[in-house]
């Protein structure tokens, strides 16, 4: 097994965050979510060899959004870990996660579509700031530390969480 690096973005613009709307199969991204659920996550993912997080979360964004955008600063570190054994069976690489969020913002207006989607993902979204607390935002360590990731000067360690 290894640890994998991922790379997330939150971004705000005009009081609405990106996000990536997606529904559940049958317990893998999430395996604890009910299959067919809808719930959201920030964009973003791995890491891939000789890529810096940085290039990394430019990337994903791009790929999973059709938007450019560049990095303000760092802002959190969060560790996901797998505990469901067909999940860690199937997707081993995916089992054990270190997350580095970034706040970013736009460069323009999205000039491409979305060119890849994640397992379970929909489409992207733009959400009011305000109902982040309403809906399914996953992971819940983002959820509940989500006005503290986005104003804090400092870069958070936000724990580690077994879902």
């Amino acid at each position: 097994m290894s640890i994998r690096n991922a790379a997330k973005a939150l971004i705000i613009n005009n009081e609405k965050i990106l996000v990536n709307k997606n529904q559940s199969s049958i317990g893998d991204c999430h395996p604890k979510l009910p299959n067919g659920m809808i719930y959201y996550d920030l964009p973003g993912g791995g890491q891939n060899k000789y890529e810096t997080l940085e290039e990394a979360v430019k990337r994903e964004v791009l790929e999973e959004t059709g938007y450019y955008v560049n990095i303000d600063r760092l802002a959190a570190i969060y560790e996901e870990i797998v505990v469901n054994e067909r999940f860690r069976a199937k997707y081993e690489n995916y089992a054990h996660k270190v997350h580095f969020l970034f706040v970013c913002h736009l460069t323009g207006e999205s000039i491409t579509p979305m060119a890849e989607k994640d397992l379970d993902m929909l489409e992207p979204q733009w959400i009011s700031v305000e109902d982040v607390t309403k809906i399914p935002l996953y992971p819940q360590i983002i959820k509940s530390n989500f006005e503290l990731v986005f104003k804090s000067a400092n870069i958070l360690y936000l724990g580690s969480e077994k879902v």
